[in-house]
């Protein structure tokens, strides 16, 4: 077999595993077209918004262009660490702690073989959404700046370019990382730094406020204003080399062949040296992978058995949440995004709106229970939807334990949702008492807001239970699965049509409230019959995927 059809055959498995799961049967499935139309429906909304915000930036004078070339500039940046810092860890464990190494290393194949199959699944794996999804960010400036088709080519191939060096940049980082710390600790180190990095940067971004950039008289002077927009960020990060050449063409439709040429060369210079250090140092950093961390276990310790099923399961959860350093780690990061989200809260020019400050503060706490509930959602997605298919081979256990999948998904249910519920109340809670809302908004933003995160959380057990991949190598692979899109498809439609179908009632009452007006009888009708079908509605979706859940765990 030559070079090529032994890489082919190596990346066989992988592509025949995504063709199974979107077209099973060589079938186009329901759920493959709902994820599509998921993913087109939120390039967009992703789409639009950036061309409102680029379009009003562009219909003000040059200083309004040089702003938005700037936040140009930053999205790459931004982009370009997170495929990174996602990658490296995405190496770590598909490079030296993958299940399938020994199966893997039984093949005549050689490291660079080995390096180029690595490369290539972790490229797709942890980089397909942050490609597709920023896409449209990058296609709003080439329509505003009314730009020939030239830059949506030359947009795809810088795209397409980052990405590569992001993932060759990662993969080679890792391995020369691993040579010198065993793998394990390797993953948590680069995993602390990551979560380190990413709440540095948030804070960063809050505390230079960078909406004040908007008003360039709060700089006091025109040249402090312009020096500071137009101040290099990174000049030499291959992000850099992208926004400069892509931010040129857009003003004058010229090309730097100089950064076009180093956005091309970079990714090959970059895989070579990546796959020369897969040759020489691969095999020790495996060997090194292997080794324990000399904890001891003591054996023969007795414990009473006490007929209280949920404690157990409680536990259970508990002990495997803390032995996984990458789950328990990103709660430091869910608590600086919580600072950060109530932070803007108070950032918000309230007081120089156009409309009364009470209705301004009520419109924001409406408004603020889809945005808390999407973080409910997206961190359902996290953490309970892969909470199923992450028992792996001890569901098989629990299958046969003497406890019903009903019970044990209910259990399971209990055990996030009481955390959840926490959160939730902390997000509604705090975001009221810093706008000052009180009434009934008050009232109407907890209840709701905390009806939404239970149905949230059932429905991800549900989609949880109905995708469980008990053989994913960790939790990532689970969070970038059809069964992980199509949940927050049908959770956030589920969301909008909630806070849709209220928006009226709620009108009502907090206008009624606002103008010292008693509650009548039509708005008591509008307000109970949203109640009713918001509570339908949920016990519906969640009864038939928590169902379809349970019978696809009892014939798995």
């Amino acid at each position: 077999m030559n070079l090529h059809g032994s890489q082919m055959t190596l990346l066989m498995p992988m592509f025949t595993a995504a063709k199974n799961t979107l077209f099973p049967s060589g079938s186009i499935p329901k759920k493959t077209i709902g994820m599509l139309l998921f993913c087109i429906a939120l390039c967009y909304t992703i789409f639009t918004i950036t061309l409102q915000i680029v379009t009003y930036f562009h219909q003000q004078d040059e200083l309004g262009i040089i702003l938005s070339l700037k936040i140009f500039q930053m999205a790459w940046i931004l982009i370009f660490i997170m495929l990174i810092f996602s990658s490296m860890v995405s190496s770590i464990s598909s490079i030296y702690l993958s299940q399938d190494n020994e199966i893997v290393f039984s093949a005549p194949i050689s490291a660079s073989n080995l390096f180029f199959m690595r490369y290539v699944s972790g490229t797709i794996y942890t980089s397909w959404m942050m490609v597709i999804f920023s896409i449209p960010i990058f296609a709003s400036y080439g329509v505003v700046f009314q730009i020939t088709p030239i830059y949506w080519a030359l947009m795809l191939i810088t795209l397409l370019s980052i990405t590569c060096t992001a993932t060759c940049f990662s993969t080679l980082l890792t391995i020369v990382l691993v040579k010198f710390f065993p793998a394990r600790h390797t993953k948590d180190i680069i995993l602390y730094l990551s979560l380190c990095f990413g709440v540095l940067i948030i804070f960063l971004i809050r505390l230079l406020q960078p909406e004040d950039m908007v008003y360039y008289d709060k700089y006091g002077h025109l040249v402090d204003y312009l020096s500071k927009i137009s101040k290099p960020v990174a000049p030499y990060l291959p992000a850099s080399w992208a926004s400069n050449l892509l931010s040129l063409y857009l003003l004058d439709l010229e090309i730097d062949w100089l950064l076009f040429s180093l956005l091309l060369l970079t990714p090959f210079v970059l895989y070579f040296l990546g796959e020369k250090c897969m040759q020489i140092w691969f095999f020790s950093g495996y060997s090194k992978s292997q080794e324990s961390f000399g904890v001891t276990h003591r054996f023969g310790r007795r414990n009473i058995y006490k007929p209280v099923i949920w404690k157990w399961i409680f536990n259970k959860e508990i002990k495997v949440f803390l032995r996984d350093s990458v789950e328990w780690s990103q709660l430091f990061m869910i608590a600086a995004l919580v600072v950060i989200y109530l932070y803007n809260f108070k950032l918000l020019p309230i007081e120089q709106a156009a409309f009364s400050e009470q209705f301004i503060t009520n419109l924001i706490a409406f408004l603020n229970i889809g945005l808390a509930s999407f973080i409910m959602t997206s961190l359902s997605a996290r953490f309970v939807f892969s909470s199923i298919g992450a028992e792996g081979g001890a569901f098989y256990h629990i299958k046969s334990s003497p406890i019903s999948l009903r019970r044990f998904l209910l259990y399971k249910y209990l055990f996030y949702a009481i955390p959840f519920t926490i959160l939730s109340l902390t997000l509604i809670i705090m975001s009221n008492k810093i706008l000052h809302v009180v009434g009934p908004m008050w009232w109407i933003s907890v209840l709701t807001n905390l009806f939404i995160t239970w149905v949230v959380v059932g429905l991800a057990l549900g989609f949880g239970a109905m995708y469980a991949n008990f053989k994913a190598e960790n939790k990532t692979v689970a969070m970038g699965s059809m069964g992980a899109i199509l949940f927050l498809l049908f959770a956030t439609t589920f969301q909008i049509i909630i806070i849709f179908i209220g928006a009226n009632p709620i009108y009502r009452i907090v206008k009624r409230w606002l103008n010292n007006y008693a509650l009548n009888t039509s708005d008591l009708y509008w307000l109970i019959a949203w109640i009713v079908i918001s509570i339908l509605l949920s016990v519906t979706m969640v009864a038939y995927f928590l169902r379809k859940g349970i019978h696809a765990l009892e014939t798995s």
